[in-house]
């Protein structure tokens, strides 16, 4: 079994104790925080089983590897690992949804990644995907920052990202990379289809073979002084405008006349 590791922040812990609270082996708390937040938190603690320890806030801090734990922390085992991307994107095609995915080449900050996944899991993105080398990997400070997503969105680090961008286009899934000297607008391209987002760190974009991966390249609209978006902003731009498209169609479609039935003839 793997050794237990820190997770941390009301957000986090939250969704782990509702998810997964047989993996919380104990949950450190700061007895001297009375106010209303952590009484609720300690109630859906006790609710779920956890045991209890009162620690002071410099063994807090030991125990995140961070002062900013908000009074507490949890010993907790790993989730169980995911299933693999074609595993999951197949059951994307059962339940009859469309693909959303965002991927993310060259994203080492772990607060960047942190709010993507936040970002994923309000837009609805099934999965985020990066490459193994280069890219952040899942930590406290990632489940903190992510307010409960990194326990919800699957997050792949694959070990070769523009093979598996080949692989989601031959399940029909369009991989559409942004670039600010891409001709084209985000709010010109159709993304209510099965879609790969794709989005490089700050300054640096994508990398040259993952650019050269993409079906499509667009650019997101600045108007104002600076130049680019911070990845995890330039994100949800992008999500949430598949989002909008996707519900614009689905409302068309649902508001659509029926086809006139023909008369029956007489018998």
């Amino acid at each position: 079994m793997n050794a237990p590791r820190p997770l941390f922040g009301f957000h986090a812990l939250t969704v782990r104790l509702k998810i997964a609270p047989e993996t919380v082996r104990e949950l450190h708390f700061d007895p001297t925080r009375r106010d209303a937040r952590m009484r609720q938190f300690l109630e859906r603690a006790r609710a779920a089983g956890a045991k209890l320890v009162e620690s002071d806030d410099a063994q807090l801090s030991r125990l995140a590897r961070s002062p900013r734990h908000q009074g507490v922390v949890a010993r907790a085992d790993p989730l169980p690992q995911r299933h693999s991307i074609d595993e999951l994107l197949e059951g994307v095609e059962a339940a009859g949804s469309q693909a959303l995915l965002l991927v993310l080449d060259g994203v080492t900050d772990p607060h960047n990644l942190g709010a993507c996944l936040r970002v994923a899991d309000g837009a609805g993105a099934q999965a985020v995907i990066a490459p193994q080398k280069h890219a952040a990997g899942l930590n406290a400070t990632v489940a903190k920052v992510a307010s409960g997503a990194a326990e919800t969105v699957p997050y792949f680090m694959v070990p070769n990202l523009a093979r598996t961008l080949a692989e989601l286009k031959e399940r029909d899934i369009r991989v559409v990379g942004t670039s600010d000297d891409a001709p084209l607008s985000l709010y010109e391209l159709d993304l209510t289809g099965p879609t790969a987002l794709v989005l490089g760190a700050e300054g640096e974009g994508m990398r040259q073979l993952t650019r050269q991966s993409c079906d499509a390249l667009v650019h997101i609209p600045m108007s104002g002084a600076v130049e680019s978006l911070n990845v995890s902003v330039a994100s949800a731009v992008c999500l949430y405008e598949a989002l909008r498209q996707r519900r614009a169609a689905a409302g068309e479609a649902a508001e659509a006349p029926a086809e006139p039935t023909p008369p029956v003839a007489p018998a």
